[in-house]
């Protein structure tokens, strides 16, 4: 039993070059933009208040920084793997050309965990932004279906609202918000009170982007590219309307004092960067599609770094925004941007509510829609990619034979992410998506080093600059923000590794292509021709 058996990189080229089952239409332009339409969402819609409120306060922008610099790292060394071997699967394919596949399937595991938890926490932060905008039009969701399972949410008056600065209704309760409810002389515990049994708009567009995956809808690049210019006008306009409205008095103090793990100071700071690095999950999705750019040894490094490099500098500035214009403690939302637009009193009002907020919620709805297809388009590749390899059973790739799509496979993902969205808060899933895309950092800035040593002659059009710093680097920065996440992230992903691992031994070990008597490119030809 040869568990570190490897895939030859020669082979994979020339699979590359021959292998006509996905089509080559991506340009830098589409491969950017399919990028930043993957990292705009969640990250810069939700977990920028959530992490401000319970770990780095207006230093959010600090952790936002620190992920980014070890996004960076990461992003060199998997634009030369995707210029290297302009496969789909990602890093999984990349761990099996390096480092064998055991590690393969670690890391093919630990994505299909990444993108369906990617899904669940975007799925969240969607339903808050349409319960918000579907409230400026006086139709309230009931709370007990608005919010996660146990989410305790409060009922303010419209007097004590406008104190706030904050709209009237019902809002999830937490330390903070009660705190500035006191100091305007108003006693929580006296006001209507639910608490939530599970998040019915997150169950529902789960279930709205699965039908669509089953039925053949597919986003093409030109349709990608007009929601990423939505996205990123949405973004630029909250940026413009709502910088008039900053305080500098909300910034104080910048890094408050630590209040425990992981909450505030310099430890908050890091924590809050291991939950906000699922907000660069984005630029990996761009490497899931090397097999469709038209030259992807040229174009995957600029899609990549690309869209990193855009989306960093958009989310410094929104998170600094953000945290000027409300106090940081009120920010504990799903839709913290919808808030702060609330908050800066933004101009042209329609029926007493702001057009502009109105379009920065709207905005935020349709991009965080499109994220959601991408995480689970980018789901099915890598289920493509370890069925076609023999890991996981042929049924897990089978395709429709009307629609033409995998979808038993999209059914059962569709339902397991619903059940998980409609019971998970935004932070537990989004711990849990940055700490499987964080190993993945980790096994890819590895395996660009053992690729360097074993092969160093390979035609390189792109090489990671500085390799022996920036992918230790990389792989380093990644194992720190796993560290500072919080233990019941390590316990799920752990029980996670234990099932794939069972898995893998009672199934993969012995079904795998490289396991028969035949060679690799013979049995691809073979599963082909099925």
């Amino acid at each position: 039993m040869n568990l570190l058996r490897r895939k030859n990189v020669t082979d994979l080229q020339a699979e590359a070059l021959t292998d006509q089952s996905l089509h080559r239409a991506l340009g830098p332009v589409n491969l950017t933009a399919l990028g930043v339409g993957a990292i705009i969402g969640t990250g810069i819609f939700v977990l920028t208040g959530t992490v401000a409120a319970q770990n780095a306060g207006p230093a959010v922008v600090l952790s936002f920084i620190l992920a980014g610099i070890a996004s960076v790292f990461a992003a060199l060394c998997y634009s030369e793997f995707a210029s290297l071997v302009p496969m789909a699967g990602s890093a999984y394919t990349y761990g099996y050309a390096t480092l064998g596949e055991l590690f393969a399937w670690i890391i093919g595991w630990d994505l299909i965990l990444e993108y369906a938890v990617g899904a669940i926490t975007v799925a969240i932060g969607w339903s808050g932004y349409v319960v918000s905008f579907l409230h400026d039009f006086n139709i309230d969701i009931p709370p007990q279906l608005s919010a996660a399972r146990g989410t305790e949410l409060i009922q303010i008056p419209a007097a004590l609202a406008a104190g706030l600065k904050m709209k009237a209704g019902w809002t999830a309760l937490g330390a903070g918000l009660a705190e500035q409810m006191r100091t305007f002389g108003a006693d929580p515990a006296a006001l209507p009170h639910v608490t939530s049994i599970f998040n019915l708009p997150a169950v529902i567009i789960i279930f709205l982007v699965t039908t669509l995956l089953v039925v053949g809808i597919k986003e093409s690049a030109n349709f990608n590219n007009v929601i990423v210019l939505v996205k990123v006008a949405v973004v630029l306009l909250f940026i413009v309307g709502a910088a008039h409205a900053i305080n500098p008095a909300n910034w104080h103090p910048f890094i408050p004092a630590n209040t425990g793990p992981g909450h505030f100071g310099l430890p908050g700071i890091m924590t809050g960067a291991g939950i906000v690095f699922f907000a660069y999950i984005g630029f990996d999705a761009v490497s899931t599609a090397a097999q469709e750019a038209k030259n992807p040894q040229r174009d995957m490094p600029i899609g990549i770094i690309g869209s990193l490099l855009i989306c960093t500098v958009l989310y410094i500035i929104v998170s600094g925004i953000a945290t000027g214009v409300v106090p940081y403690t009120q920010l504990d939302v799903p839709d913290p941007i919808a808030v702060a637009a609330d908050h800066a009193g933004l101009a042209w009002k329609w029926h007493g509510v702001s057009l502009i907020a109105l379009i920065i919620k709207f905005g935020a709805i349709a991009g965080l829609s499109s994220v959601i297809l991408v995480m689970l388009l980018g789901q099915s590749r890598v289920f493509y990619s370890m069925a076609r390899d023999g890991l996981l059973p042929a049924v897990v790739s089978r395709v429709h034979p009307r629609f033409r799509t995998p979808w038993l496979t999209s059914i059962i993902t569709g339902v397991a992410v619903a059940f998980f969205s409609a019971v998970f808060t935004v932070r537990e899933a989004g711990s849990l998506c940055s700490i499987g895309t964080l190993l993945a950092f980790v096994i890819v800035s590895a395996g660009i080093l053992v690729l360097r040593l074993r092969e160093p002659d390979l035609p390189r059009r792109f090489r990671t600059p500085w390799v022996w710093f920036v992918a230790p680097a990389g792989a380093a920065s990644a194992l720190a923000l796993m560290a500072a996440l919080p233990f019941t992230t390590w316990a799920r992903l752990i029980i996670w590794f234990v099932i794939g691992l069972v898995v893998y031994f009672c199934y993969s070990v012995r079904h795998s292509v490289l396991a028969g008597p035949k060679p690799l490119a013979q049995s691809n030809d073979k599963e082909k021709s099925l």
